[in-house]
């Protein structure tokens, strides 16, 4: 899967977003904004980066990937679907009645999914469990984490950080979405988490810091966090876009969690067919 261009990534990134637009406007319920930017990086991680399997979920040597900010499930989804995990066709159904894409995602239900998450502030925590795992199985597999950066509020996300460096994680690697916005508008006015950066310096990382919204970039960022030849994990902070992809849905906090409205929804899916090759 490590053969996709820059540009081939930039593309399927693009239609992970439309994805997000049509699942989240069909069920008139979701959270696109932090799903859209997070697509770039989603694009690199299981379309060039992770080791892993669609035809066998359960390879014991594939990487695991833990989605923190379990709300964002539709970036996900769209990301498991594109990969081959199951039909296309049933993103459709997210959050319906019935259907196995819950607004949050949980394990044993959709293929592809490692851990349930949701309730923000855990999955690192959970990560730190998964790579340790690996590091007393004297496996080699990679353990990747996705946080929002309004979790990072929340103190547990910081015990793990230290955890993980106690113990040598260096096969785990931390992702931060750092849109700047939460439910509640900017992250800043909430609970300031500036210096991010030298907070997760002080708690021992490697932190690598990208434009969220360059595939080059990422993709480099991603191979340096794997190569870590100390016994340090590493984090990459990406600065990034909510929204990203649609004019009027960036860095707009009223979509933290909400779909398009019927005005809204051909305006956005126009926007982002337009990027897409």
């Amino acid at each position: 899967m490590s053969d996709y261009t820059v540009a081939e990534l930039e593309n399927i990134a693009n239609k992970l977003r439309l994805h997000v637009i049509e699942m989240t406007y069909a069920a008139n319920s979701g959270h696109p904004g932090g799903s859209m930017s997070a697509a770039d990086m989603m694009s690199a991680l299981y379309f060039s980066f992770l080791k892993h399997d669609p035809k066998n979920p359960q390879w014991e040597d594939r990487d695991r990937f833990v989605l923190s900010k379990g709300h964002v499930a539709p970036v996900l989804y769209a990301a498991l679907a594109e990969s081959g995990y199951f039909p296309v066709e049933d993103l459709i159904s997210l959050r319906k009645i019935g259907s196995k894409l819950q607004g949050h995602p949980v394990r044993g239900k959709v293929p592809g999914v490692e851990m349930s998450t949701g309730s923000l502030g855990q999955g690192l925590s959970m990560a730190c469990g998964i790579a340790m795992a690996g590091k007393m199985d004297g496996k080699n597999y990679k353990t990747v984490c996705m946080l929002g950066d309004g979790e990072m509020q929340e103190g547990q996300n910081w015990e793990a950080a230290m955890f993980a460096r106690q113990n040598g994680l260096n096969n785990l690697i931390a992702i931060v979405d750092r849109n700047r916005l939460q439910i509640t508008g900017d992250t800043e006015a909430a609970v300031g988490l500036e210096p991010l950066p030298e907070k997760w310096k002080a708690c021992g990382w490697n932190v690598i810091i990208i434009d969220g919204h360059n595939m080059r970039q990422i993709l480099e960022a991603l191979e340096r966090a794997s190569r870590s030849s100390n016994v340090r994990p590493s984090v990459i902070i990406m600065k990034t876009i909510k929204g990203k992809g649609v004019s009027f849905m960036e860095n707009n906090a009223g979509f933290h969690g909400r779909a398009c409205t019927a005005e809204e929804y051909p305006k956005a899916v126009a926007e982002l067919k337009e990027l897409i090759q």
